[in-house]
């Protein structure tokens, strides 16, 4: 039946006290509404298990050879305040598969029902928050970012409440691993420190092994995971996606794009957008997002205070920074056509986003036109976007005149913009759109939408309608932690 799919336990074994054992409660009428194809053929997983009579796999009632079912314990703080114990309240890792091609990824049954760290909690999880994230997960993977992936959304009778009663669903969640930052918190402020050590120990022989018997590995370690969230943000900020709720626990060790729920990508040009309508303080504004990043780590330094000295830590979180504006400069000169660094390119690119601001331009519109410039030609496909077009033309006249040091042809450059600047993103009007027509199990909506996601930087002709500006009431949609 396994046809070569091999799980293996090894966070069960080398981590005792670090979570519960136990198995997934099955949903009353489970049916499994849709999967990605493409995913499932890159894990192995065969074709014919998305067939009804293999429903028992996707809902964790039917466990694979090797996997051993736990909920994780985490702590962690939450919109800046220390919360304390937390962990998988309704999500249990079921294992690990081991790939072909040595690596492995852990399967993620989210939704999976009561655990002892549900809290006030029922362990469910809903179909619209289910189809957000699994949505979220592939936009993000197809346009480069690093992310947790979803493999298949299973549906059910089961009524579940939230601020209507909804439907109970479930998500197998893949990911090279689901430690997060509150894992390390949880321990440190639980006085474990030998279980801070068995983490960091774990982590770097499963996912940095070229370090594990280094003397400075867990100097390494700690400053590659600062690199990697500094690269994570800074591309959230290049296609204007806001993750909304950037608690510890929801921050992944390996800069992983981790547990959506409240995200938004930006349609208006807001630098200040606040996309978790649960979020009163604006503490996970978009432009707040690199800060809270650096703010997380900080935490995430004191809770490994025990494994490295003060100056380690506060060299490693000194990498944060030029990590971070080095990688946002390069994607943003990308998204600009700009092969070669030059001295303007910044003002010209916060010249750019004022007047965008100032207008409301939309984000990922604004960028994709700018790719069809041609040097030759005095006006711009953008010009009638702009109300203020006086201001618009002695930008474009600038940056005209810095395209022209360029030795690419436009064509070049253009192919190259495309390349950089998404037509299709996963605008939350069309995210709802695609969860109503589900909750009525009609899955064409979100099968178009997942198909043009995955896709994301390419014409696609018979999608164009998705790439189109949202209606009104599309942008004024609000979105909250229960979602």
């Amino acid at each position: 039946m396994t046809q070569g799919l091999r799980f293996t336990h090894h966070y069960h074994d080398a981590l005792p006290g670090c979570y519960t054992a136990l198995l997934p409660t099955p949903l009353q009428g489970a049916r499994l509404l849709y999967h990605s194809a493409k995913l499932a053929e890159q894990l192995g997983v065969p074709a014919s298990w998305f067939q009804p009579e293999y429903i028992d796999i996707w809902q964790g009632k039917t466990l694979l050879p090797g996997m051993l079912p736990l909920a994780q314990v985490y702590s962690g703080h939450q919109f800046g305040v220390w919360a304390g114990q937390l962990g998988d309240g309704r999500g249990i890792l079921l294992g690990e598969q081991r790939l072909a091609n040595g690596s492995s990824m852990e399967w993620h049954l989210k939704g999976a029902g009561l655990t002892p760290y549900s809290r006030m909690g029922d362990g469910r999880a809903v179909l619209r928050s289910v189809i957000r994230e699994f949505l979220a997960s592939e936009a993000l993977y197809h346009l480069g970012i690093p992310t947790t992936r979803a493999l298949a959304i299973v549906t059910s009778d089961e009524p579940v409440q939230r601020e209507q009663q909804e439907q109970g669903a479930m998500l197998i969640r893949v990911a090279e691993s689901h430690l997060r930052f509150g894992h390390f918190e949880h321990f440190y402020y639980a006085r474990q420190p030998e279980q801070v050590k068995k983490l960091a120990d774990f982590a770097i022989t499963h996912h940095w092994p070229q370090w594990q018997h280094d003397e400075q590995r867990y100097s390494l370690w700690f400053t590659d995971i600062v690199e990697r969230t500094a690269r994570m943000v800074a591309h959230w900020q290049a296609v204007g996606f806001a993750h909304g709720v950037m608690n510890t626990d929801n921050m992944s060790i390996l800069g992983l794009t981790f547990d959506y729920g409240p995200y938004g990508f930006m349609d208006d040009y807001q630098p200040d957008v606040v996309c978790n309508h649960s979020d009163y303080h604006g503490r996970y504004a978009f432009d707040n997002q690199p800060a809270v990043a650096l703010w997380n780590l900080h935490r995430l330094a004191q809770a490994l205070s025990g494994l490295l000295p003060v100056e380690s830590l506060e060299t490693a979180l000194g990498c944060y920074e030029p990590a971070l504006m080095a990688h946002f400069g390069q994607l943003m000169r990308a998204k600009l056509g700009f092969f070669d660094a030059d001295a303007r390119d910044n003002d010209l690119l916060v010249a750019l986003l004022s007047l965008m601001a100032r207008e409301r331009s939309d984000y990922t519109r604004t960028f994709r036109l700018l790719s069809d410039t041609n040097v030759p030609q005095a006006e711009s496909p953008l010009r009638d976007l702009f109300i203020d077009r006086a201001a618009f033309d002695a930008w474009f006249r600038d940056y005209r005149a810095r395209l022209a040091l360029e030795t690419q042809s436009d064509a070049e450059r253009q192919r190259s913009m495309k390349a950089a600047n998404p037509k299709y993103i996963l605008r939350n009007y069309l995210a709802q759109q695609a969860i109503e027509a589900a909750e009525q199990d009609d899955v064409g909506p979100l099968a178009q939408l997942h198909q043009a996601l995955s896709r994301a930087y390419d014409e696609q002709p018979e999608y164009q309608s998705l790439a189109a500006a949202p209606p009104a009431w599309g942008k004024a949609l609000e979105v909250s932690c229960s979602s």
